[in-house]
């Protein structure tokens, strides 16, 4: 494998005229994409500015000269690797042009797959030196992530992957918190993405592929609540709610903010209280039911250790400080379980009522639950007056000495 790419570089290097080098490459690169797998190969990063160099002459000569189509062997081999990463910058162009619905090798699928496997390094600081046209121009080529083409009849079989639209939508949503690229982003980002989420199971969908995403690849996506409050006001102006409701719904589920970040809790609990606001009471039912939704529970404890090491939740309690009815649960279930009803309790506390204005949450089978008519009654029992003050929540009880 080295030695292909090898003569990739001398080609690439090589005094020949380019249209003689894209010549010599196409049979090269069509040799390695002969012996990659798509499943365990490892793209060290050395292998990563021959294929983009490889890929600028398929871009510029292909329709031109013919010969070998390297270009869709290329988008497949960087379509595998996380080593591509910090090479965002070098591919930016080049994704710009092949992402296009019009594109002569209808490559979308792979440069949208491409697209997700850079996902750190759009936001690297490599990224500002990046003019903001080309910026502009890449948000164009992206455009709607669930619109695609088929991959090439000709590709190879191994590299035709399942390709996720929702992986394009988390760097969206994150796009959606930065400076760098926020005026970038536009509604026809969002389209399919917002009918999309019109339903209450794809929302849950979307956030558990965020919380896979941090776990597995990107720990910083949306980390403080900064981001998360200015990724919910640059979507809503954007007039993309449902998705703005999944960022409100990842703030109360994914444990990010420190229970005792005051300040932090205040900034996301006055724009999820806004929101709502505006948007209909009706969808707290929704922030409700995932809250206590004890799917994608690993996952979560596992961020939290990320984050804060070995003891996630600040305080340990010992069984025979716990009701009853969870003594049969491990310590990990417990803490989970607790910290879901002091964040309900925080939501409650948020639109004005304590714990004792609605039914009582319980723990039952190692879940939390609310009693149906808590999720389903809550508009008509909740009094949400335009001039309500939106307070951080204090800790009620022992219970919400836990994030």
């Amino acid at each position: 494998m080295d030695l292909g790419f090898s003569w990739i570089t001398e080609i690439l290097n090589s005094g020949h005229e380019k249209r003689l080098r894209y010549m010599m490459v196409g049979p090269v690169v069509k040799s390695l994409g002969k012996h990659c797998y798509p499943w365990g190969m490892d793209v060290k990063p050395t292998w990563i500015p021959p294929l983009l160099g490889a890929l600028s002459l398929s871009e510029r000569f292909r329709k031109s000269i013919g010969g070998p189509c390297s270009g869709s062997i290329v988008l497949s081999i960087l379509s595998t690797s996380q080593a591509s990463a910090g090479f965002a910058a070098d591919a930016l162009p080049l994704l710009s042009s092949t992402l296009l619905s019009t594109h002569p090798l209808q490559s979308r699928r792979l440069a949208l797959k491409v697209f997700c496997t850079l996902m750190p390094g759009w936001f690297s600081s490599q990224m500002d030196s990046v003019i903001s046209a080309d910026l502009d121009r890449l948000l164009q080529a992206v455009g709607d992530p669930f619109q695609s083409t088929p991959d090439p009849l000709s590709l190879d079989w191994r590299f035709k992957r399942d390709y996720e639209p929702f992986n394009s939508v988390v760097i969206l949503i994150e796009f959606a918190s930065s400076d760098l690229w926020r005026n970038h982003l536009r509604r026809s980002n969002f389209t399919s993405c917002e009918e999309f989420l019109s339903t209450e199971d794809k929302k849950r969908n979307l956030l558990g592929c965020m919380l896979f995403t941090v776990n597995r690849t990107w720990p910083t996506f949306l980390h403080t609540p900064a981001k998360i409050v200015a990724a919910i006001r640059r979507l809503e102006e954007l007039q993309c709610s449902n998705t703005a409701e999944v960022v409100i719904m990842w703030a109360w589920t994914a444990g990010l903010i420190n229970t005792m970040d005051h300040d932090g809790w205040k900034l996301v609990g006055g724009n999820t209280f806004r929101f709502y606001q505006t948007h209909g009471i009706g969808r707290l039912a929704v922030l409700k039911r995932s809250i206590i939704n004890k799917n994608g529970g690993l996952y979560q404890l596992r961020l939290l250790r990320q984050r804060y090491g070995d003891s996630p939740y600040r305080t340990r309690r010992t069984k025979r400080d716990i009701p009853s009815e969870m003594a049969h649960m491990d310590q990990d279930e417990i803490d989970l379980a607790v910290s879901r009803v002091c964040q309900l309790r925080r939501l409650y506390h948020l639109f004005g009522h304590g714990p004792t204005m609605w039914r009582e949450a319980v723990v039952t089978e190692g879940m939390v639950v609310v009693e149906e008519a808590v999720a389903s009654e809550v508009d008509e029992e909740m009094d949400v007056s335009p001039g309500r003050l939106v307070t951080p929540v204090p800790f009620v009880d022992w219970a919400c000495d836990y994030p």
